[in-house]
């Protein structure tokens, strides 16, 4: 390739990650503060088992807060947690997790909403699972103080909530979730 033909790769590379950024993922982003935004990285198999695991025995509505290409809320409708929704900014990863719906034949069953998880009403949920960035859980943990029934339970991936002290926990690293009751939090 050569001096130049590595340096056009390199610049056509930046490019095409740029362009990608540009038209896929920032359009979830434009409604939202800086501080609240949450890059899109799709959960591991094994943070799924370990958030669905936290789950397992518990009935009523599950949400996903910023469900991204869907994968928690199909694996919690199969697992028999219904209703099994999702909150989503970006259209392009919504378009995405309609398509595994599908694809998975659950199209119909599950529901994937482009709503801003700051303005819907999650007072009727029973399940949360909010695999969210730090900058988010302050936040996050008091609107979701404000409105969860006593009876709900809400798992989060990656990163802890920082002033609560979960009920459970499974996994280790980055694969690590943890499970907090409401009733417990509020104690």
């Amino acid at each position: 390739l050569g001096g130049r033909g590595l340096l056009a790769l390199a610049v056509a590379s930046g490019a095409a990650t740029w362009a990608t950024w540009a038209v896929l993922l920032m359009p979830g982003f434009r409604r939202v503060p800086l501080r609240l935004q949450v890059p899109y990285q799709p959960s591991s198999p094994r943070q799924v088992a370990n958030a669905l695991a936290l789950l397992r025995g518990r009935a009523g509505k599950t949400v996903d807060l910023g469900s991204g290409d869907g994968r928690l809320v199909l694996e919690a409708h199969k697992q028999g947690l219904r209703p099994a929704l999702g909150y989503e900014l970006n259209p392009w990863l919504l378009c995405l997790a309609n398509y595994r719906a599908w694809k998975a034949g659950c199209h119909g069953n599950v529901s994937f909403l482009k709503k801003d998880l700051w303005k819907v009403d999650l007072s009727d949920c029973h399940n949360v699972i909010v695999f969210l960035a730090p900058s988010v859980k302050p936040p996050l943990a008091t609107k979701l103080l404000a409105e969860l029934p006593d009876d709900a339970r809400v798992v989060a991936g990656r990163f802890p909530f920082p002033c609560w002290t979960p009920s459970s926990s499974l996994g280790q690293g980055l694969e690590q979730v943890w499970a907090y009751d409401m009733k417990e939090v509020r104690r």
